[in-house]
């Protein structure tokens, strides 16, 4: 199925017999929904970009690489960064705009701007018993009975079909500089890169890669404020070294690319940076990388490790992006009380995207 309207869309569902599975640009197969394919990508283009009120609307299946060009003749950007699943996951395709909410795509800057749900202002979308549901709008205040709009991102399709977002944008940035230290291990660099968090520099990036021991640190903004926080920063952290300036490649820390072609499973951990170096040393990786100060872990692990089983009592949870076996962590049983209610309300018959939480 591949409607092209809203309308279309909602007849496709309302028809549907049994489950379908929602792809849009196909880029990240994480979960194992099982069903029909129903495709969004043709419900795609830009419908309002106000620069002014760094506001844009879109349908779900615009690729984000359009959305980013618009952005950018208009000097703004979506601000998120969020990550291009492919090189990871080893897949073609587009990402859009709608995959993007739906997972809550995020990238490094997610420290210090928030996730893409907090840039969300308003979803359409068509729940699983073919009704079209509005919430929020297209400026920055707006006040709803139920803020359906946050629980929309991160929900993967399974209270409904995305159909059109609002997102809040930000001015591009006049100048950004990466800084680096070397030599650190894993429990140092994230001292540091919490120490660098914790002060009032506006750090936009932090990053640790232990494999060839380099510490990363983004300043973003006007030339003049980057080079006296740079300058700052330097001093400050000058108890774990010198700060060297170096040529920041925030699309391969963000897209994890070191792992790209090599085998094994991958896994997505979000922990307390003070506890993910000793996480780390016990799950039994082949490779680390830490980003957001050490508070995102990506694992690169042999096949069927039981990460989850190595956080034992460790404050979390852990994602298998890439791999064979249940991809998301369990809810607590109250949270997930909560979401089995949210889908008998939106998703009434269970077709939506069945399974693919497990």
């Amino acid at each position: 199925m591949t409607p092209t309207d809203e309308t279309e869309l909602s007849d496709a569902i309302m028809a549907a017999v049994s489950p379908v599975r929602i792809i849009s640009g196909g880029t990240r197969p994480i979960g194992h929904a099982t069903g029909e394919k129903l495709s969004v990508a043709a419900m795609s283009g830009i419908i309002l970009h106000e620069p002014g009120a760094l506001t844009l609307v879109a349908r779900t299946g615009t690729p984000v690489a359009e959305i980013e060009a618009t952005l950018a003749e208009k000097n703004q950007r979506l601000a998120f960064e969020p990550m291009d699943h492919r090189a990871l996951m080893g897949t073609t395709g587009t990402p859009t705009i709608g995959g993007v909410v739906a997972a809550n795509v995020s990238g490094p800057r997610r420290i210090s701007v928030g996730a893409c749900r907090d840039f969300l202002l308003g979803v359409r979308f068509v729940d699983g018993a073919g009704r079209v549901v509005k919430n929020g709008g297209r400026v920055m205040k707006n006040v709803t009975g139920y803020d359906l709009v946050k629980l929309m991102a991160g929900s993967y399709g399974t209270l409904g079909v995305l159909t059109e977002v609002s997102l809040k944008v930000l001015p591009s940035v006049e100048a950004e500089v990466t800084l680096a230290l070397t030599g650190l291990d894993d429990a140092t660099a994230i001292s540091a890169m919490s120490r660098a968090l914790g002060s009032p520099y506006e750090v936009t990036g932090v990053a640790h890669d232990p494999a060839h021991a380099v510490t990363q640190f983004r300043l973003e903004g006007f030339s003049a404020s980057v080079a006296y926080r740079a300058a700052e920063l330097r001093t400050l952290l000058q108890p774990f070294g010198t700060l060297q300036d170096v040529d920041g490649d925030w699309a391969a820390i963000r897209d994890v690319t070191a792992f790209a072609d090599k085998s094994g499973d991958v896994w997505r951990i979000s922990v307390k940076p003070s506890e993910a170096a000793h996480l780390a040393a016990r799950i039994g990786a082949d490779a680390i990388q830490y980003d957001w100060g050490g508070g995102l872990i990506w694992a690169l692990c042999p096949a069927g490790t039981d990460v989850r089983a190595a956080m034992g009592t460790t404050i979390g949870h852990a994602t298998l992006i890439r791999g064979k076996g249940v991809t998301f962590h369990p809810e607590p049983a109250p949270l997930a009380a909560i979401s089995t209610g949210l889908r008998a309300k939106f998703d009434p018959r269970g077709i939506l995207n069945t399974g693919i939480m497990g």
